[in-house]
């Protein structure tokens, strides 16, 4: 039988959690978020899931809805992207290959009745195999906007997996399931096997997916082009920088501006986005929605 999960309070330390992702790929912070903001976040997000598609293969699901740009769509991601615990466990994690980390995407992923399990999978191959099984690339988070259980398809996990050859399948007694309450995280590296569970309740599983990489390769979610300029400068100056916004390794990220005609020299990417300070018209419109 598979090995559960690690289990944290909210007061966890950045290195325990750290440790047990180490060890097993995978852990669970239970109830990091107040039930409050929960409800809150759910509301929020409920419109931008129902204007979603369902998906159109296996992989991403036929009776599965996904939502990017989330930052721009719902104020309380913010938080949610920058919580310092999970930030902090992120930045600690992926020390050993980079100086900065940077949000690889932000998605919802609703599950609905009837959906059968998602095909289990790596997020690393995002990148496909080129990068060497030494080099984490990744940390990514599922947070559960509603009850996450094993009838409404809880994320499947497989403990240990982030250290098998590739060529190693698990079996079904291998695999647990991140069952948690609302406000809960599981964060998971990108060597760890794991996929959607099966939805056999008459509910919809609401998942809220943030994603971190390594800041000198490319974003799963194009960051640029679901927060272009003027709608990133609305953003704090963090957030901006998190999403890619700022100077990356050594000589990474600088942009000339051909409507400057006084310079088109290079500049910082902190400048296209005036460092967090964007259109009052974009700040009003995300407040009104909070």
């Amino acid at each position: 039988m598979a090995r559960d999960l690690q289990r944290f309070r909210p007061d966890a330390g950045v290195d325990d959690v750290v440790a047990a992702v180490r060890a097993d790929g995978a852990c669970i912070i239970e109830n990091l978020l107040p039930s409050d903001q929960v409800e809150s976040l759910r509301v929020e997000l409920e419109p931008v899931v129902e204007a979603s598609a369902y998906g159109t293969d296996q992989f991403v699901g036929h009776r599965t809805r996904r939502s990017g740009a989330l930052l721009a769509q719902s104020f309380l991601s913010h938080g949610v992207a920058m919580h310092p615990l999970v930030l902090a466990a992120v930045r600690t994690f992926l020390a050993p290959w980079t100086n900065k980390v940077q949000l690889m995407l932000t998605q919802t992923i609703a599950i609905g009745p009837e959906e059968p399990a998602q095909p289990l999978h790596r997020d690393r191959l995002a990148w496909g195999g080129y990068l060497p099984r030494t080099v984490e690339p990744q940390l990514n988070t599922i947070w559960a906007v509603n009850d996450f259980t094993v009838e409404n398809g809880a994320t499947r996990i497989v403990p240990g997996s982030h250290e098998w050859d590739d060529d190693r399948h698990a079996s079904a007694h291998e695999i647990v399931q991140a069952v948690m309450p609302a406000g809960s995280v599981v964060v998971y590296s990108g060597s760890v096997i794991h996929g959607g569970g099966e939805n056999r309740s008459d509910g919809v599983r609401i998942g809220l997916n943030m994603d971190y990489c390594l800041d000198w390769l490319r974003q799963e979610e194009n960051q640029y082009l679901s927060y272009p300029p003027a709608v990133a400068g609305a953003f704090p100056a963090e957030l901006a920088a998190l999403i890619g916004y700022a100077g990356g390794g050594l000589a990474l990220g600088y942009w000339s501006d051909l409507d400057d005609v006084d310079n088109r020299g290079l500049k910082q990417a902190e400048a296209a986005v005036g460092n967090g300070k964007g259109p009052s018209s974009l700040v009003e419109k995300i407040e009104a929605q909070h």
